[in-house]
């Protein structure tokens, strides 16, 4: 094991746990029981997915979680460090692959996975990792449910980011991306209740944040987390676009309409607009509405992290929507 050093400057966000690689089938309709082409990899993971949007956008962000000594591992790397990520604090396992996840698509829009994870690096991400002198620089750290679920020693290593980056006056963002029919709802709320306690910026789903406060109404539910101590939350709503609430406004932002090709990685997108808008100081009218742009221009393109491009191509991609829009 050894760590990737790689430092560019001064990381104002940082994410943790999870890096993988990502494999598609060629074409929709094919299941991944049978013999059928694949095309990838491409470097995925929620996390990662969201620290590469952010250094594109010009923030600096860092990522911190294990990799595999492999090709795998190697193309993860290439791909964060020529999008501006600091690596300085990935670990690089001889012992371990690097997680990789399978994934088909089907016309009724259903998508299937097959991941390799908590036995393969991501599954190593420990407190050892969460290095003190790394997090307490940290204006925001960002948290996703998946890498809590991934194991006890994961859970713990999120615990201790969150710890260091609080006691520096940093916040915390969360995104729960945890699947019911993967989990207990019981396993869901014990794994994430301590982190909403401590969350700054939540960013759900509909049926994420039913199921985080067993409330059907969309409203009443984000309301009680509100009531919580979460200060903002961004309800992500797909094709509908998206709905901030805080103690005092309800803000929705519609969605804007582009041709889908892939959807992986759309929410981690848009998480990494959102953060990257309130560190600019935007009103939140604003920053919903670019967090949209964000997140549609990332399932344009075939692989998680290539939608995309730059701080420059949202903006292009917004004027060029608002001048359709008034024709």
């Amino acid at each position: 094991m050894q760590i990737k050093k790689k430092l560019k400057e001064r990381v104002e966000v940082i994410s943790v746990g999870e890096a993988t690689a990502e494999i598609f089938r060629k074409d929709v309709d094919q299941s991944l029981s049978q013999p059928a082409d694949f095309i990838g990899p491409f470097a995925s993971g929620a996390p990662a997915i969201f620290a590469d949007t952010l250094a594109k956008l010009g923030c600096p962000s860092g990522f911190v979680g294990p990799i595999g000594d492999d090709d795998f591992g190697r193309a993860i790397l290439s791909k964060l460090n020529q999008d501006g990520v600091d690596t300085s604090q990935v670990r690089v396992f001889s012992d371990h692959t690097t997680g990789t996840a399978f994934t088909t698509y089907f016309s009724s829009g259903e998508r299937k996975f097959l991941y390799h994870l908590r036995h393969a690096a991501p599954g190593q991400f420990s407190p050892q990792q969460v290095r003190g002198e790394y997090f307490s620089q940290a204006k925001f750290l960002h948290l996703t449910g998946n890498v809590l679920a991934m194991s006890e020693l994961s859970w713990h290593a999120c615990r201790k980011a969150v710890k260091i980056v609080t006691e520096g006056d940093g916040q915390v963002s969360f995104d729960p991306n945890l699947r019911p029919d993967l989990m207990s709802i019981g396993k869901i709320h014990t794994l994430c209740d301590p982190f909403i306690r401590v969350t700054n910026v939540l960013l759900p789903t509909a049926q994420e944040i039913q199921m985080l406060t067993g409330m059907e109404k969309i409203r009443d539910a984000c309301r009680k987390v509100l009531e919580q101590g979460v200060k903002i939350v961004a309800l992500k709503q797909g094709k509908e676009g998206s709905t901030v609430f805080t103690q005092t406004r309800e803000i929705h932002a519609p969605a804007f309409e582009v041709e889908e090709v892939d959807p992986t990685g759309a929410g981690d997108c848009y998480d990494a607009g959102f953060i990257f808008g309130l560190l600019q100081g935007w009103r939140l009218e604003k920053t919903a509405k670019f967090a949209n742009a964000v997140g549609a221009l990332a399932v344009i393109k075939r692989g998680a992290m290539e939608g995309v491009v730059s701080l420059n191509s949202v903006i292009r991609f917004m004027e060029k929507q608002t001048r359709n829009h008034k024709k």
